[in-house]
């Protein structure tokens, strides 16, 4: 019964098949159309399914390639940064040496009063940064020994020991500490010995103190027997 429905089905559809009207051109072109939608739509959902999986690529993964250009990028940016930096410090010190130091002199054709009066004028300026220069370094000091002190008291109180801060040591003193001669002591390095025994001389007879040592032992036994 099952196969004689089946056969049924198939010959009825081969007759709706026969019946249909010849299709135009444009009609066929719609239905290509609609059909090459249905397969984008299929490969979009099985593209989705497969990135769910983690059998697909990730969206934005960085890959070997982009690390690498990244880094490249990162690094062109640190040089740039640090090349600005660079000339606005020169910049910074151009002009602080401009207002410190002055502008040259022209001293050429220039008599001997005129040159004088330049050089006191050069004199009392050295004399002033030279003075400004004790100031500062005075204050750095100030301030130097004022963090060592919070640090000390710092770590005070939070129960830790921190090794302080080493002075520096010219080459100088170190060449000349090596030059130092150490006196080198031969009887420190000897190995002692202990006198813990005594050798008896076989037939030797004891010698017999004189009076005069034994005076004192004597006179201190009957002291003592008194």
């Amino acid at each position: 019964m099952r196969f004689f429905l089946h056969g049924v089905t198939i010959f009825s559809a081969v007759i709706t098949f026969s019946n249909m009207p010849e299709m135009t051109e444009e009609e066929k072109r719609k239905m290509e159309e609609k059909e090459r939608k249905k397969a984008e739509v299929r490969r979009r959902l099985e593209e989705a399914s497969k990135a769910k999986k983690g059998g697909g690529e990730k969206k934005g993964f960085m890959t070997p390639e982009r690390k690498k250009k990244l880094r490249a990028l990162l690094r062109k940016k640190a040089a740039e940064e640090l090349k600005k930096e660079q000339e606005r410090k020169a910049e910074a010190r151009k002009k602080v040496i401009a207002e410190r130091c002055g502008q040259p002199r022209n001293v050429e054709g220039a008599n001997e009063a005129a040159l004088q009066t330049t050089l006191r004028e050069y004199h009392r300026r050295i004399i002033d940064l030279e003075g400004q220069k004790y100031d500062l370094e005075y204050e750095v000091r100030q301030k130097d020994f004022l963090i060592n002190e919070l640090t000390i008291q710092v770590n005070d109180l939070r129960g830790k020991f921190v090794k302080p801060s080493l002075k520096k040591v010219s080459k100088f003193d170190k060449m000349k500490i090596k030059n130092v001669k150490t006196d080198i002591d031969f009887r420190s390095n000897l190995k002692t010995v202990k006198k813990d025994f005594k050798l008896d001389v076989e037939g030797k007879e004891p010698v017999e103190k004189p009076e005069w040592a034994l005076g004192g032992k004597k006179e201190g036994a009957a002291e003592a027997e008194e």
